[in-house]
């Protein structure tokens, strides 16, 4: 059991500690990213009456699904150098409130027009959050702990998945015509509203860091500090400023390797739905199911990919495993999508369980070449640069899929697009462990590295 030593020269147990501190800040941050991964990717299950409704084209929901990520990139590094800054309370919860008033306000969105405004200011309010609570767990838990942590959160987007589309199924089947609105607009009203309400929850239950934490006793605070110090040790040297960030070319190797697996994430969340009603499915609360289950796998795939990658130390084998299974995937569903449908959910499933088990495990990488001040920019900037991949993905298969009539040809595409992911990380990032003390490159290697 790891243990650190007090002034006193006892030893104080770290295992327990972190324990009490992973109980403590885990569920509630789940629930918070369960509510943003609602409000963010419900559209998907909405748009299976919206744009039918609404008279719109696939291209027009693809644009308007991927639009967020653009507002999302143009404010996520400012939104994350304002958490180091002001703290995590101020920062999560003007995000959280922020969002769930624009989801409730997506019940407007009855032109394209308002509807790419809205997805766009979506973007801008939940800029910051997941790369934000990146850095905020790494205020709290050292290197060779945080994967586990990672995973334990980023599995509340498949979980949520899990809820939201059979919720969002049953929402738009029980709601449909009530008080004159559709069932997609109850969607946005019921599944909004909770993250207004959990905003101000924020500001009373979290800490910004272990010293303030008044839920933990002298000594366990203490220990924490020692642990943190000795971890951040083993990082000295990497610390770099947010220019250098921008002219190294390690950070942009992840900022590619990201892009890949962003776009195959964002083709399954928002195209996921859609790819299960063309293989026979119609009813909303039927397809909520499947997709369920879907997601289900996936979140049980991030917690094990992650808890396996805390106990070797081990992620660059890791991610890419997982993302040569999703893109593996993705091509076979696209083959299978006019010959089996039992076969097109399962090759969807297993694309889900592969894309969404790489992404916590892939954050150890560059968490373990950024350190300090660095993690905050160097966090943001990949997340941020990485996600317009959320734009381009969804736009490109509604337009394949208006001008082919079904989402094969995009889902070879985006198959193809992941595969280098796992190039890249077998060509790019050299070996490492993080319970080791191995030596990594310094700055100057970092800046140096071609991109």
């Amino acid at each position: 059991m790891g243990s650190t030593q007090d002034i006193s020269g006892a030893k104080a147990p770290l295992d327990p500690i972190y324990r009490k501190v992973f109980l403590r800040l885990l569920p509630f941050l789940m629930i918070l990213w369960t509510l943003a991964w609602i409000d963010r990717v419900n559209i998907g299950f909405v748009k299976l009456t919206m744009t039918e409704d609404l008279g719109w084209s696939e291209a027009v929901y693809g644009l308007g699904a991927g639009i967020f990520f653009i507002g999302y990139f143009l404010f996520e590094v400012p939104s994350n150098l304002l958490l180091q800054k002001i703290g995590a309370k101020k920062t999560l919860m003007r995000i959280t409130i922020g969002w769930g008033l624009t989801s409730v306000a997506m019940v407007f969105a009855t032109t394209p027009a308002v509807f790419y405004s809205l997805r766009f200011l979506l973007g801008v309010f939940e800029a910051g959050f997941y790369p934000g609570i990146i850095l905020y767990l790494t205020y709290w838990f050292p290197a060779k702990r945080r994967a586990k942590a990672f995973g334990t959160f980023m599995s509340a987007s498949a979980f949520a998945g899990v809820l939201g589309g059979p919720l969002a199924g049953w929402i738009m089947n029980t709601f449909d015509g009530v008080s004159g609105l559709n069932g997609w607009q109850w969607v946005f009203i019921v599944e909004g509203t909770p993250s207004v309400l959990a905003g101000f929850v924020v500001w009373f239950y979290l800490t910004d860091r272990p010293h303030q934490a008044t839920w933990l006793t002298v000594e366990e605070r203490e220990a924490i500090a020692a642990d943190l110090a000795a971890d951040d040790s083993a990082v000295e040297g990497r610390e770099h400023s947010m220019l250098q960030s921008l002219k190294s070319g390690r950070i942009w190797q992840f900022i590619a390797i990201f892009f890949c697996v962003i776009s195959a994430n964002s083709a399954l969340t928002f195209f996921g739905p859609t790819l299960v009603q063309e293989v026979g499915f119609e009813d909303p609360l039927a397809i909520g199911w499947i997709m369920a289950a879907v997601n289900l796998a996936g979140g049980i795939g991030m917690i094990l990919n992650g808890l396996h990658c805390d106990r070797s130390g081990e992620s660059r084998w890791h991610t890419a495993t997982a993302v040569t299974l999703g893109a593996a995937s993705l091509a076979a569903a696209g083959l299978l999508l006019n010959v089996s449908a039992i076969g097109t959910l399962i090759a969807l499933g297993l694309a889900v369980v592969g894309t969404m088990s790489a992404i916590p495990v892939f954050w150890q990488m560059p968490n373990w070449f950024l350190a300090g001040g660095a993690a905050a920019g160097g966090v943001a900037l990949i997340n941020s640069m990485a996600n317009l991949a959320g734009f381009g993905a969804p736009y490109l298969l509604g337009a394949v899929k208006d001008s082919t009539g079904n989402l094969s040809l995009g889902l070879f595409i985006v198959a193809a697009v992941e595969i280098c992911a796992a190039l890249m990380i077998l060509k790019f990032v050299p070996p490492f462990r993080t319970n080791t003390t191995t030596p990594v490159p310094t700055t100057n290697d970092l800046t140096e590295q071609p991109a």
